[in-house]
């Protein structure tokens, strides 16, 4: 049986769960950047903007909100508006979702196609997926195949392309508590976390000479939480299972939080590789890159993104998302992209494979 049809069952349903849709247990801030806040449009809702908190939070998830809208550099797009919503994680947070906004634009305004906006919409895999499923956005970038391919035999997606490579980092404090060699592999990593979490736990070592061996959990059903579980089960270990391990921090941010949280605690996390090469150094001083993941397609730290198209896109403007889609794969137009596509003096993701339907 291979990795990820052990888990398939898994995420049979995930893309259907509302309730990943409006997670609570992130910053607020975060839940405002994503979704409308209902009272501020009672044209849209109700002209009575006296909803109970609980109407405006359910309606929340039937009116999601643009992280951000992208235009090419042309003004005049916003009369046109937004023509694709694409929704992403951490892909969006380092800049790359905007790089293939603004070029592909362009790429259509070279066509003679009138200047348009493209929206993003923030979410992990698990909440993109989800977005798609409802037809709130047209197109998600995500990590995760298990989920991708339920969502594709579920109908709510049409098309499902590799677009680009991204590979998982299992970082951690300089002063490596757990003692991870450069030789070990990535379980034999994470088993000693675990051994040395224990130990720990049982016994405090002093905070003078060194911090206790913790790992931070986005815990968030995202693709990075959901790598992490499959390693944990893959050594027979379930940290989150009540009464869970007290070196198991549950941390649920976005990437660039969860390093900035993971940096400030001294703690290990998993994370892309993407979102640490765009860390301040104020996060990455702290750090250390423990084991990086290749573009191998046997790596158990390949990150594989790929873009789904969704069966309930615009239909209004289902030329420009079918345009996107084949954009993205060219190698002229998104796989340029992604190849120079760098931060900090270091390109941050590989090109997908030639062959890029899976």
């Amino acid at each position: 049986m291979s990795f990820f049809s052990t888990f398939a069952g898994l995420f049979r349903n995930i893309h259907h769960s509302s309730c990943s849709l409006l997670r609570k247990n992130r910053n607020q801030s975060t839940v405002d950047s994503i979704y409308v806040d209902i009272k501020e449009d009672s044209d849209a809702v109700s002209r009575d903007d006296t909803l109970d908190e609980t109407s405006v939070a359910q309606l929340s998830t039937l009116y999601p909100k643009p992280h951000a809208i992208y235009d090419g550099g042309y003004d005049r797009a916003r009369l046109r508006g937004v023509c694709l919503r694409i929704a992403n994680g951490g892909a969006g947070q380092t800049g790359l979702i905007r790089a293939w906004a603004d070029t592909f634009i362009q790429h259509m305004v070279a066509k003679g196609v009138e200047p348009f906006q493209v929206a993003w919409y923030l979410g992990d895999t698990t909440e993109s997926l989800a977005l798609l499923s409802s037809g709130s956005v047209d197109v998600a970038l995500t990590y995760n195949p298990a989920a991708e391919k339920q969502v594709v035999d579920s109908g709510d997606a049409i098309e499902r392309l590799y677009s680009f490579r991204d590979h998982f980092i299992l970082v951690g404090p300089i002063s490596n508590p757990a003692k991870l060699d450069d030789n070990d592999d990535i379980l034999t990593m994470f088993n000693k976390i675990v051994t040395c979490g224990n130990t720990d736990v049982i016994t405090p070592p002093d905070p003078e000479v060194r911090p206790a061996t913790r790992f931070l959990s986005r815990f968030d059903k995202s693709a990075t939480n959901i790598k992490e579980s499959q390693i944990f089960i893959t050594i027979g270990q379930v940290p989150w299972a009540l009464n869970y391990s007290k070196w198991y921090h549950q941390y649920s941010r976005f990437p660039l939080e969860a390093l900035q949280a993971a940096s400030l605690l001294s703690e290990y996390t998993l994370t892309d590789q993407g979102s640490w090469l765009c860390a301040p150094k104020s996060i990455s001083s702290r750090l250390k890159a423990f084991k990086v993941g290749s573009d191998d397609p046997d790596d158990p730290l390949l990150n594989p993104a790929h873009v789904l198209y969704g069966s309930r896109a615009s239909v209004i403007h289902e030329m420009i998302c079918k345009e996107f889609i084949a954009w993205v794969v060219s190698a002229d137009g998104g796989q340029k992209v992604i190849a120079n596509f760098s931060k900090n003096g270091h390109i941050l993701y590989s090109k997908a494979p030639c062959n890029s339907r899976p």
